[in-house]
């Protein structure tokens, strides 16, 4: 068995490959890579089945890296091993598994067991294993609790990104009201009205940036998750 450690720090890349020796006696490779563009390189190379990634990372980030890989070859089992349980992490990674993929999120405070327990329940047994806390944000994000639907977060990414109303309809096949009664779900559930106060009705609150701020602070958006936006949105203005 090899396994490819996709890791931009090398304290951490060391720690990883203590483990991995530590929980798999059947791995005879372990293979290492300091960021995303080189990790796909080398999974491509060796056609790497057995994949731990961390999440941010300044040269292509993980979910970058992963959608590629899942792209190529989607077997690959990827335990992504990260410091956030952000949503707009959670969310980024929940869109790009494959059906019926083995992988894993295991956040860095885990304990060794814990660490060790994921790498053979998912290399191993092909099982899938997401900490607690991060199992909680996916329930959110898929609307099982008071979170936002798919829809309603695509509206919140392209008011990020800057589209007006009319071009998030173009963009998403929906009517211009669809697109307003979202921005209104929007604004409730980020609590935005109350936050904003009065202001908003005289002017002084600009209620789509306020959106905007407020699920950064509340961590539903982060540099990734935009960084990403803007190469599909560049995607589709070029497809147009």
């Amino acid at each position: 068995m090899k396994v490819l450690i996709v890791e931009d720090d090398p304290l951490h890349r060391s720690y990883l490959h203590e483990a991995v020796n530590a929980a798999l006696p059947e791995c005879d490779t372990v293979i290492e890579a300091e960021n995303g563009t080189v990790g796909e390189k080398l999974a491509r190379d060796h056609k790497s089945a057995h994949i731990v990634m961390d999440l941010q990372m300044a040269s292509r980030n993980g979910i970058e890296a992963a959608r590629t890989i899942w792209k190529e070859r989607p077997e690959t089992r990827i335990l992504f091993w990260s410091n956030y349980s952000d949503e707009a992490y959670v969310r980024g990674v929940s869109r790009i598994v494959p059906d019926g993929a083995a992988y894993g999120y295991v956040l860095k405070s885990a304990s060794d067991e814990r660490l060790k327990l994921a790498l053979r329940s998912i290399f191993i047994e092909s099982q899938c294993v997401i900490d607690r806390e991060v199992r909680g944000l996916q329930q959110k994000s898929l609307g099982q609790t008071n979170g936002f639907t798919d829809s309603e977060y695509e509206v919140l990414v392209d008011i990020a990104l800057g589209l007006t109303d009319r071009a998030i309809a173009k963009r998403r096949g929906l009517s211009l009201r669809s697109v307003q009664n979202r921005l209104q779900q929007l604004y409730d559930k980020l609590d935005v009205y109350q936050s904003a106060g009065d202001d908003h009705e005289d002017g002084r609150f600009n209620l789509r940036a306020r959106a905007v701020t407020v699920a950064f602070l509340r961590k539903l958006l982060n540099y990734s998750a935009l960084e990403r936006a803007e190469a599909e949105l560049q995607e589709w203005l070029d497809g147009k």
